[in-house]
């Protein structure tokens, strides 16, 4: 049943264009008894210097990072963006009133003008 799944999928795991699990790789394991078991590779978090800076936000007492994915990359569901671009594991840590956050391009590509504003 996984192969042909996989087959479906050209080999890569059907997961929308916003999940941080895009482009991991799907495994399998195979129990004793013969049972397999499909699951997703390790996903390594980017370094967040490596990561193309282009803007700045600061947060507000009350805000959440989610509402700033909404409005500032346009989709609430990449507020983990937000939390790579930090180097932040817990993305609570990121909603201090006050604290500076990077807003980057997605790993991988390059440029970026720098940041508009803090």
């Amino acid at each position: 049943m996984l192969a042909a799944l996989l087959a479906r999928t050209g080999g890569a795991p059907l997961l929308p264009a916003n999940s941080r699990y895009q482009g991991v790789p799907l495994r399998e394991r195979t129990a004793p008894d013969g049972t397999v078991t499909a699951y997703l590779a390790r996903r390594f978090v980017p370094q967040p210097a490596s990561l193309a800076e282009v803007d700045g936000h600061v947060m507000v007492a009350g805000e959440r990072l989610d509402l700033v994915a909404a409005r500032r990359l346009g989709d609430p569901l990449i507020a983990w963006r937000i939390a790579d671009a930090n180097g932040a594991l817990d993305p609570a840590e990121l909603e201090r009133a006050g604290r500076r956050l990077r807003l980057t391009l997605p790993e991988g590509v390059p440029g970026g003008a720098g940041p508009q504003d803090a």
